[in-house]
Formats: C-alpha cells, structure tokens, sequence
C-alpha cells in the first residue's frame, strides 16, 4: 500500500482487510512528509525503503494516487484518492483523466470513470481497465462503519460544511461571516471538515467558531463523518461525491459543474435558505441524486474490495500482453530524487 496522504488510509484499508481475508498478506510504504505514521494501527507492518520494498517483492502495488514509481516491483494498481469534481488545470486540463505512464491496472468507480479510461486504454495499450467501484465506500453498505458525530439527545439536523483548498474555489472564506451566524444562533448542528491542504489561516479561523453547535473535525477516515450529516455544504471538492452516494443532498457554493443532482447557489445570502430546502429531501432531487450515483458508483453491495483485488489477481494471472510503458524519463527522475533512489 503505497500512500504520501492521510487520507489514503481508509481508502486502502478495506482493500487490506479483503486481501487479509483471502490469506494474503500486506505491506504499507508511507511516502513524504504529508502521512503521518501515527495513524497506523498497531498490527499494520510497514517498509521503510525502496531496497526493502524489493527485498519483499510484492505481487502488486495499489496507490490512490496519479503516479507511482514504476521502478517498484510487481503490477501498480491505480484505485484513485476521490472522485472526478470536474476541476481543471491551469491548462484547462481534467487531471482526473490524465495516464501518466505508471500503472498496469486501473480500477475504476463507475460509469462516468469507466468511459473515459476504456478510451485511453485502447489508445495506448499499456494498462487495463476494469469496472470495480471503489474499495472506501464499502463501509457505507457493509455496516463496518458507524457515524462518528452523533448525538442521540439532539434533535437539530446536522449539517456537514466541506471545503477544498484552492483559494480560488474554496468557501471557507467567502462563506466565513454566515458559518459564523450559523454557529452562534444554534439553528443546526455543525460539523466542519476541511481538505488537509487547506490554509492554516482558515483552519485556526474555524477553530475558533467551536462551540455546542459547531464542531471541526479533523480525521484520516471522513467515511463515519460522511454518515453523521443529514446534509452537506460544500464548493467544489470532490468529497461531496461521495456524500452523494448516500443519496443525500448537497448544496454547494459556486460550483464549476452545477447539474440537477446539487442545490447550487452563487448569493450568499442565499445559503440559509438552500439548507433549509435541502433539509426536506424534495422528490426531484433525490431522484436526480439517484440517477447520477448510478452513473458515478452504481456499487452497494459493500464488495467493490472484492473486484479490485479480483481484477489484480487476473491481471497476474493472465497471459495477456500489455504494450511497453512509455520511458517518461522526467517524471521517474524526480521519482528517485524525491525517494533518493538511485539503483537500478
């Protein structure tokens, strides 16, 4: 398990508790200053270097990450840090649907991800795609996770407040000034939770608002949180994909894809209200909540697990051959340099 966030943990550990089951056995690689060991549980074992990773010699690789270092031994397997949020690059680019030389198997979450790297699959050659779902979003349907912020003896809805980090796309600022309101007047229970990259600035300023009715939440596993709000304000982050899959609504701030299946709003003035309205679940919302999550991640058997590690095992197993990786001497250079390793 090759990971360089803390959020990668409960992405990956569903996938170690079915490969666990099945007999095999699993090794975590913590790569970078932006994972932190401590989150490890005590029966998890780990590597600490490139030399001891080919000593092991794993069978496969999985990353929920866009790269991973090709020189590793064994198949990389690709199973994605989040969702497709529509956000664009400086090129005007979605990095969601870019390859980058790395990986032999992509295992995708639905249809709307299927699509686009079947395309480049047969355009390129070099890795495979299979349908799967995605290994995190288990717990929702297979009663491994419990809410982690209820109150049994509050009766408020529970409002779950979002935020990616881009100064440009983030409401942690431009919303500040009614999440303040909103925390004071006691109206619901808040519960705030914000991208790990996200400016120390607005965490402290966040920080500061809590109180019986706001509570910031910082956690390696958003999965229980997810399942603790009745609803959930957000921008743009990907995260509020997978409180969809719940099939509750989302109101969102100057969304750059708004469809049917969000509340989106531009006026802050305006996001009390949308609250309120998201608050009775109106027919046409969640119908249209349900038809996206059949195209974003159909799964809600609690095995997506399952299909990863199957797909991986076939692809090992298989006599298929796949087109050569291109070299991409550039990205791998700075793939050793980062993990300062120089063998070859």
């Amino acid at each position: 398990m090759y990971i360089s966030q803390n959020y990668s943990y409960a992405i990956l550990r569903p996938l170690q508790a079915e490969i666990l089951a099945q007999g095999g056995e699993v090794k975590w690689f913590l790569e970078g200053d932006n994972v932190n060991p401590d989150f490890l549980k005590s029966d998890e074992k780990t590597l600490s270097s490139i030399h001891e990773i080919n000593q092991w010699a794993p069978d496969a690789t999985f990353a929920p990450a866009n790269s991973i270092p090709t020189f590793f031994p064994g198949k990389k397997v690709a199973v994605f840090h989040g969702f497709d949020a529509g956000k664009l690059n400086k090129k005007g680019q979605n990095d969601h649907f870019k390859v980058r030389g790395c990986f032999d198997l992509y295992c995708t979450q639905g249809p709307n991800t299927t699509a686009p790297f079947t395309a480049l699959q047969k355009k390129l050659g070099y890795f495979k795609v299979v349908e799967t779902g995605w290994p995190p979003l288990d717990q929702f349907f297979n009663g491994n996770s419990k809410p982690s912020h209820i109150d049994e003896t509050d009766s408020r809805p529970t409002v779950l407040i979002c935020s990616t980090f881009s100064k440009r796309l983030s409401l942690a600022p431009k919303l500040y000034e009614q999440i303040k309101h909103f925390s004071e007047s006691g109206k619901w229970r808040l519960l705030v939770q914000f991208h790990p990259k996200m400016a120390q600035k607005w965490v402290d300023k966040y920080k500061a608002l809590s109180n019986d009715n706001l509570t910031f939440v910082e956690t390696d596993n958003v999965i229980p949180l997810l399942q603790s709000a009745d609803v959930m304000l957000c921008d743009t982050s990907s995260i509020l994909l997978m409180f969809l899959v719940q099939r509750k609504p989302v109101v969102t701030f100057c969304n750059k894809a708004p469809e049917k299946h969000l509340l989106d709003i531009t006026d802050k003035n305006n996001v009390e209200a949308a609250i309120d309205y998201a608050l009775t679940y109106p027919k046409e919302l969640v119908d249209n909540i349900e038809a996206f999550c059949q195209e974003l991640h159909p799964y809600t058997d609690g095995k997506s697990s399952q299909r990863v590690l199957c797909a991986t095992n076939e692809l090992l197993h298989s006599d298929e051959k796949l087109k050569a990786k291109p070299l991409n001497f550039i990205r791998q250079f700075k793939m050793r340099k980062r993990l300062n390793y120089w063998s070859w």
